[in-house]
């Protein structure tokens, strides 16, 4: 399982909400053409990216529902909770804090900072808002996994590094800067103005 493609693991949290989904309303098993079905995607790549966590499934009956939840949940690292902290308590940053689906899905915001005087001390949903001048240490302290970067632009690539300094080996990245940081960390980009400009594209060739 150490092969595994990106595209792969790109789908493969679509696939957990999909089992999700269907655990909810008592269906029991699922072959791969339901499960694409509810992925958007085709019942041959449904079991090409399921073949490669394993032999799964009964030929012509399907899967079982809960085991294959519990398989997936276990390849993507859900079984522990992760340890999450969020860099840019702005707008961004608040609602991301508030966003009741990180916790329920095993992601627990342990820290949030930001370097606003006005916003440091201040109570932020049971946390209270660190300064960004104590984020290595208290990065180290907390044993922080995972960093949501929301900063401005402007101190997006300082915040990063210092952020993989401290230990930090995945950084979620909702800036537009194109971070250069040491290998072994992971940075997922989260550009929501090109996700818009992508439905523009479609927008304007459906009228």
């Amino acid at each position: 399982m150490d092969h595994v493609p990106d595209q792969t693991i790109n789908r493969l949290p679509i696939y957990l909400r999909c089992l999700s989904q269907a655990r909810a309303v008592g269906i029991a098993v699922v072959n791969s053409l339901q499960l694409a079905q509810m992925a958007g995607t085709n019942a041959a790549q449904v079991r090409k990216d399921l073949s490669y966590l394993g032999e799964l499934g009964t030929r012509g009956v399907g899967y079982d529902v809960e085991g294959l939840i519990a398989h997936v949940s276990d390849v993507l690292g859900l079984t522990e909770k992760r340890r999450v902290a969020i860099v840019g308590y702005g707008r961004l940053g608040g609602a991301l804090h508030g966003y009741r689906g990180l916790a329920d899905r095993g992601f627990d915001i342990v820290a949030v900072f930001d370097d606003d005087p006005e916003k440091v001390g201040r109570p932020a949903g049971g946390l209270t808002v660190a300064p960004v001048s104590a984020l290595e240490r208290d990065l180290r302290d907390l044993d922080v996994e995972i960093a949501i970067l929301t900063t401005p632009t402007s101190a997006a690539q300082e915040v990063a590094e210092r952020i993989a300094a401290a230990g930090v080996h995945a950084i979620m990245n909702f800036t537009n800067v194109r971070l250069e940081l040491p290998e072994g960390v992971k940075v997922r980009p989260v550009d929501l103005s090109v996700e818009l400009q992508v439905l523009s594209f479609y927008l304007a060739r459906s009228s």
